[in-house]
């Protein structure tokens, strides 16, 4: 982190603690506030405030969690990029249900969010891939995700031959490797207050949009 990044997360520490929740609406949509957090978030001087743990669960019910970046959020849904051979695709394909949580701990805030994941068009995972790094192309060609690696040394073999492969061409998207949109159904903001009486907003899909309500600390 750079001292400018530095000195402004020093400046913006516990700025929302003061503020607090704002007063919702009835039927407002929880992107909003997700969008103004997470402008915040990125104005803070955090380091990847994109970053989101992804719990699944396998068909059986057991859970796992890793960190992932967010790419895009709108009112489609959170949308993130995955090798789809991984130990979380192949949960999410057999069990969507799927748990995303946000930490921003400069703000005291969080944001967790429960909803359903589908995989994004192949025009969309496409897209995003053409505008990664060629070497982040190259390593997901390289890269059988959570798949058994004998050694470094095979690794750094695969990136190789890609790298040959591809050689002075355009690296495509490879059929194991895309994006999942999550929809969500229920979203908790989660505000840190003095004395940790926390604001906590739920905001919860129903026939009728959004409704809201706020839970205890």
């Amino acid at each position: 982190m750079s001292f400018f990044s530095s000195f402004r997360a020093l400046w913006t520490a516990g700025r929302g603690i003061s503020l607090g929740l704002p007063e919702i609406v009835e039927g407002s949509n929880p992107m909003d506030l997700f969008q103004k957090w997470f402008s915040d978030a990125r104005k803070s001087g955090l380091f990847l405030p994109e970053a989101m743990t992804v719990a699944s669960c396998t068909s059986q019910g057991k859970p796992s969690a890793r960190m992932v970046l967010l790419k895009t959020a709108d009112t489609d849904g959170f949308v993130f990029f995955t090798n789809y051979g991984s130990r979380k695709a192949s949960e999410l394909d057999a069990n969507p249900n799927i748990s995303l949580l946000f930490h921003w701990p400069i703000l005291q805030r969080q944001v967790r969010i429960e909803g359903t994941a589908v995989r994004v068009t192949r025009e969309e995972s496409n897209e995003y891939f053409q505008s990664r790094p060629r070497g982040s192309q190259i390593g997901a060609w390289a890269s059988k995700q959570s798949a058994r690696l004998s050694s470094p040394q095979e690794l750094k073999d695969k990136v190789k031959e890609v790298e040959a492969r591809y050689n002075g061409q355009e690296v495509p998207l490879p059929d194991h490797w895309g994006g999942y949109r999550i929809m969500p159904q229920r979203m908790e903001f989660w505000q840190g207050r003095p004395f940790r009486l926390h604001d906590r907003l739920i905001f919860e899909q129903s026939e009728y949009g959004w409704q809201t309500h706020r839970i205890y600390p």
